[in-house]
């Protein structure tokens, strides 16, 4: 049985807001996402993977936006930034990021990414559009200091491939630092489901691109279901309908709540990857998770 609170925000028998275990729901399914997708890229390539995942989610969206807000009309000009936020958001992201998963590993791949509200705060506040107080410099410096501690965690035993997969996940972090300023200049009238839509859209077609040559030497009919499995969770779960909650989210709950979930991922996606992946995690990744988790949080403190 649920209560009503006064926020509007429904409370379950556990004492916590429904809000609050939507977003645990969230947390898991993105945690999990890292392990699923290494397993998928065992079969397809990265170009393919990506192109196939985004086209289709790009589908699935579209009728989502349809049916939560009917037929979009979009202000005028905001197109073309709709296309340059959705080619760095989502093409070069993507890109990236399905390279590096399938040459690092899952946990250090999360805790990278992770960094991306500390590089929003540095780049905002270099750009004029937020002002850098003790702490946000402080929950920076921390953050960079687990990044290396991660980068260093996976180099105990070198190899270069390892290293450009690392390179390129804190790369796609700031390709997504900069989608985040990017979003925040387009016009009021987009909601975030709308704006998270169209960047899918606009992104979608060069990643589709991409993968056209891989996608046409493969030999369909030898794709393991634990591939298309991998395929299908990635789009339809942890792209449409995690993003679907997490946008109801921000809506009911706020952002800054909301996104303060966002620092337990690295933490479900390292306890995923050790029984499906065999990623045991060491002391020093350990190490650079706590300190890229307090860097984000100071980041995000209103003093």
């Amino acid at each position: 049985m649920a209560l009503q609170t006064r926020a509007g925000e429904t409370q379950v028998r556990l004492g916590l807001p429904m809000t609050d275990l939507t977003m645990i729901a969230v947390v898991l399914i993105w945690g999990l996402n890292f392990s699923v997708m290494k397993i998928g890229l065992r079969e397809l390539s990265p170009p393919a993977f990506a192109g196939l995942r985004f086209a289709g989610a790009a589908v699935l969206l579209w009728l989502v936006l349809l049916w939560r807000e009917g037929w979009p009309a979009l202000p005028r000009g905001v197109m073309w930034k709709l296309t340059w936020v959705g080619i760095v958001g989502n093409t070069l992201y993507q890109l990236g990021f399905t390279y590096g998963l399938r040459i690092t590993t899952a946990a250090n791949a999360s805790l990278l990414i992770a960094t991306t509200p500390a590089l929003v705060a540095f780049f905002g506040a270099l750009l004029g559009i937020e002002r850098l107080r003790r702490h946000t410099i402080l929950g920076i410096a921390l953050a960079f200091a687990g990044v290396a501690l991660v980068v260093a965690a996976g180099q105990l035993h070198f190899t270069a491939e390892s290293l450009l997969g690392d390179l390129l996940l804190f790369g796609c972090a700031v390709c997504w630092t900069i989608y985040t300023l990017g979003v925040r200049t387009l016009a009021q009238g987009l909601s975030p489901l709308a704006i998270t839509t169209w960047t899918t859209i606009t992104g979608a077609p060069a990643l589709l691109l991409s993968g056209l040559p891989d996608l046409l030497r493969l030999d369909w009919a030898g794709v393991g279901v634990s591939a298309w499995a991998s395929l299908g969770y990635a789009t339809a779960i942890a792209l449409v309908v995690a993003y679907v909650l997490w946008n109801n989210s921000v809506r009911v709950a706020g952002s800054n709540r909301t996104a303060i979930y966002g620092c337990a991922i690295p933490v479900g996606a390292a306890l995923f990857a050790w029984p499906l992946l065999g990623e045991q995690p060491t002391w020093m990744q350990a190490a650079g998770a706590l300190l890229i988790v307090s860097g984000v949080l100071l980041t995000r403190w209103k003093a």
